[in-house]
């Protein structure tokens, strides 16, 4: 069995308005020094197969068909054997 964590983010030249939100209301708290404020999505789940690259195939596609929006996000994963 393995271990997937998956970071999904948002292209760079897509608007993250969650992100300008978050970042609008650190300067409201005095954090002069923050900028370019992005928010992801982190996510873990188990593969239950003993083959690398099955278990690295499923993720890809778990990411690609589901996860991720193919348009807006670009993502990238790990695997862990437990």
């Amino acid at each position: 069995m393995y271990k997937a964590t998956v970071i999904i983010k948002r292209r760079p030249k897509i608007l993250d308005p969650q992100g300008k939100a978050v970042e609008q209301g650190a300067k409201l708290l005095g954090f002069n020094n923050v900028d370019h404020t992005r928010i992801g999505k982190y996510i873990e789940f188990n593969v239950n197969t003993d083959d690398h690259i099955l278990a690295e195939k499923e993720v890809k596609e778990y990411c690609e068909k589901l996860l991720a929006n193919p348009i807006m996000e670009d993502f990238e994963y790990s695997l862990e054997k437990v």
